[in-house]
């Protein structure tokens, strides 16, 4: 069983874009092998609103 933890390390609200996934997944594939990842998703109260949260992995 692998005991491996994913430490969040940032997570900043921003005005939603259909654009922001290309940088997402731009920096996922670019910073995968330094052990970051990154995430975005609706605010559940606010869907004018992104999350954007950057992960150690």
């Amino acid at each position: 069983m692998d005991n491996h933890k994913v430490e969040t390390l940032s997570t900043v609200k921003l005005q939603h874009s259909s654009e922001l996934y290309k940088i997402v997944d731009t920096l996922n594939r670019t910073l995968k092998d330094d052990d970051l990842m990154f995430g975005l998703a609706l605010d559940d109260k606010n869907e004018e609103q992104a999350i954007f949260t950057i992960y150690r992995t």
